[in-house]
């Protein structure tokens, strides 16, 4: 019973599926190749004509302040309606001028990028990061004194001084204490030491006149246990006092070391290597010969930054003047301008609570006169033998 529901199950479906077939092929919907009936064609796109123009390319490059000639000019065909006022159509027209800056192969000429005028191209490109009102000016570093040398083209930097002060004679300017001298007056007739002439004449004519040897000024002072007054002699000359403090921020770096100069700049274009033709399979090989090592060059000593005139004009009076000057880097995003105290040894040891050492009756052996940094078994590298 089961069995004949089954069969009957599938000749209905394979009457139905065959009254489809039937209806499909009569209506005409199928072909028997398939795809587009017999008697229609399928639609042809036909692309719309784009109007172009001739504009004058370089094939070549040609570097800043070369005379453009005609073997480097060539056309491309631009649409007509993204051609410029400033482009070139003829190359006669481009021939014979000046390119301001160096073009790369494939570029469009516009009058923006020649000059008839070789006089308005004189200067050189670094002077196009400078800003209007700003100006550039060098520093000498160290690496201590650079961020060991991190600060690259377009960074952002602080400017840290450092200078020693002195107490000076304000009318002679010269650095404390004087010195004094052992003199003798006009009438006192003839001297035998320090090289004093006896010519009453010449001693009528000076003030004083010194006859020994010139010692630096002291001070008396009494000593309370004995009652006596003695006169001080200082054991060294005057110690300088030391400061440091913020002097620019955010400063933007235009050149870490030197500049190129043209002759340097055409030196190094002549030793870019010449490209290489791709070897034919089966022919012999060129000898291949070892590549020259790469010089390595000296460490910069000097950094160039953009800043106003008068900070300009502070820096190179600060250099004149024995200053120290360091950098510190900082976050190119970071425009803030932070005050910053001066630092002095006053300053140093009550902002961090640093006590002076009292005086004991024990100490060091041996004595601690200098800070050496320690030396550790593996600072030093042996020397290989051979």
């Amino acid at each position: 019973m089961r069995r004949g529901r089954i069969f009957l199950l599938l000749a209905l479906i394979i009457v139905v599926a065959l009254a489809l077939v039937y209806f499909v092929f009569s209506k005409g919907l199928l072909t028997p190749g398939g795809g587009t009936p017999q008697g229609t064609s399928e639609p042809q796109f036909t692309p719309t004509p784009v109007n172009t123009t001739k504009v004058v390319v370089v094939t070549q490059q040609v570097q800043r302040g070369e005379i453009i000639t005609e073997d480097k000019l060539d056309y491309y065909d631009e649409p007509s309606d993204l051609v410029l006022p400033i482009m070139y159509t003829n190359t006669a027209d481009v021939v014979g001028k000046m390119a301001r800056y160096t073009l790369d192969p494939y570029t469009v000429v516009t009058s923006n990028l020649v000059t008839d005028s070789p006089v308005t191209e004189q200067g050189s490109d670094d002077a196009l990061f400078i800003s209007p009102g700003m100006v550039a000016v060098s520093i000498p570093i160290t690496r201590l004194s650079s961020v060991s040398y991190a600060p690259q083209r377009g960074d952002h930097v602080n400017v840290i001084v450092t200078m020693l002060f002195v107490d000076l004679d304000p009318a002679w300017q010269t650095k404390l204490p004087n010195w004094t001298g052992n003199v003798i007056g006009p009438a006192g007739g003839g001297v035998l030491e320090g090289g004093a002439t006896t010519d009453r004449t010449a001693l009528d004519t000076l003030l004083a006149q010194p006859f020994r040897g010139a010692s630096e000024q002291g001070r008396t002072e009494t000593d309370q246990l004995m009652n006596q007054t003695f006169y001080l002699l200082p054991s060294e000359s005057q110690r300088p006092r030391l400061v440091s403090q913020t002097l620019i921020q955010d400063v933007v770096v235009l050149q870490m070391g030197n500049f190129l100069t043209p002759a340097e700049k055409n030196a190094l274009e002549a030793t870019q290597p010449a490209p290489t033709a791709t070897p034919e399979p089966g022919a012999e090989q060129p000898e291949q010969v070892a590549p020259t090592p790469t010089p390595i060059p000296a460490p910069p000593d000097v950094i160039t930054l953009i800043v106003s005139p008068q900070d300009a004009v502070t820096l190179n009076y600060l250099i004149y003047s024995g200053a120290e000057l360091t950098l510190v880097l900082r976050n190119p995003k970071d425009t803030e301008t932070n005050g910053t105290e001066a630092v002095t040894l006053t300053y140093l040891l009550d902002q961090y609570n640093i006590p002076i050492p009292v005086k004991l009756p024990y100490g060091f052996e041996p004595a601690v006169e200098a800070l050496v940094p320690p030396v550790l078994p593996n600072d030093s590298t042996p020397t290989p033998q051979p």
